[in-house]
């Protein structure tokens, strides 16, 4: 079977780390045909757009893309390329898989868990007052008549939407993970001692979806408490679920458990579609250099491996990443144990050793 794949190289290191994902695949013998499209800040001349409507509708049509890092640009309609990718293609679930790799430093060992992250609703809405706006003068004013709560007049406002159908699909998407990867807990975690409304309609429609997965535990944090609790104690977790904010937040939390976003791959699910993607950014400083880790981008691939329904190959792949860095002989500089290691490798060396391991 061949599978049609769009792959978004992205900017900054994103052709780097993006050619190296893609070798390492092809390297499994899964047959791919890429349809290679284009977006970021570097195609805005070209198409007016950080993101053109060929990039989206490619997606559409594959149904899975690999997106290397984009760089947001400044003075467009956009907060954020990626964000607009997951809102225009309603993928509401971000998978944020965190496990130790022997040879990467870190102050622990043994860490996996997951995160599964709500992508579409919450602070990250974007709906927002800006201070000073008549219409923000308005909405003051309305919110002083209905709640009867003073509020400064130079406030900016930021709206928090959180509803029964987005809780209860991204609480479903954890639990069917958890199902699906052997995993046995999956911990919901807001703050509704304080944000009854939004944060407890979260653990309520959580709580009803759980009733359906009764062999599968759960539990639930405040989002204060989890982050001590990680800190301390991360061994007691599994799959953890979380709106928006908090689940940026705490997925940055965990992949410095595992010694930094170098090695955090991520993806954005939504019913139909996926788009698999690190979650680091473009480092634009660096691009050109053939010097950067590739290996969140990789293991980005392996859950996209995974999510074809090609185990066997995803799990070669990752053994082979875990060969290369326990080895630590074929790493980039900041893999290394003094980063200024002169045996470091380049970028596309480190996929040729791991392409090697296969």
């Amino acid at each position: 079977m061949v599978y049609k794949i769009t792959l978004i190289p992205g900017d900054g290191i994103g052709p780097e780390v993006s050619n190296a994902a893609r070798r390492c695949v092809d390297a499994t013998g899964v047959k791919i045909d890429w349809e290679i499209a284009e977006a970021g800040a570097d195609v805005i001349d070209k198409y007016g757009t950080p993101l053109p409507d060929s990039t989206l509708a490619s997606i559409r049509k594959n149904k899975v893309a690999l997106k290397g890092p984009l760089t947001t640009p400044i003075g467009t309609g956009f907060r954020s390329v990626n964000v607009a990718i997951r809102k225009e293609l309603d993928l509401y679930a971000c998978l944020r898989p965190t496990r130790s790799y022997k040879g990467v430093r870190s102050r622990y060992e043994n860490i996996d868990l997951v995160i599964v992250r709500e992508n579409t609703e919450d602070l990250y809405a974007g709906i927002e007052f800006e201070e000073g706006k008549p219409e923000t003068k308005e909405l003051i004013g309305a919110i002083e008549r209905l709640a009867k709560k003073k509020i400064r007049a130079d406030s900016g406002i930021s709206i928090k939407p959180i509803s029964i159908k987005g809780s209860k699909r991204i609480v479903k998407f954890a639990f069917d993970y958890a199902v699906k990867h052997g995993r046995k807990k999956v911990t919901a975690i807001s703050k509704a001692n304080i944000m009854k409304f939004t944060d407890g309609l979260f653990f309520k429609a959580a709580q009803e979806v759980a009733k359906e997965y009764p062999g599968v535990e759960y539990e639930e944090r405040l989002i204060d408490n989890m982050c001590m609790q990680l800190v301390q104690k991360p061994e007691l977790y599994d799959v953890l679920c979380l709106p928006n904010l908090y689940g940026d937040i705490l997925s940055d939390l965990c992949a410095g458990l595992i010694g930094g976003l170098g090695i955090a791959p991520g993806a954005n699910h939504g019913d139909e579609i996926a788009v698999f993607e690190a979650i680091h950014g473009s480092a634009p400083k660096y691009a050109g250099q053939n010097k950067v880790n590739p290996v969140a981008m990789i293991l980005s691939a392996v859950l996209m491996l995974d999510h074809l329904g090609e185990k066997a190959a995803a799990q070669r792949l990752d053994k082979a990443v875990a060969k290369v860095i326990a080895a630590g002989k074929s790493v980039t500089y900041d893999l290394k144990p003094d980063r200024n290691d002169p045996t470091a490798v380049s970028t596309s060396q480190m996929a040729d050793a791991i392409i090697a391991a296969l």
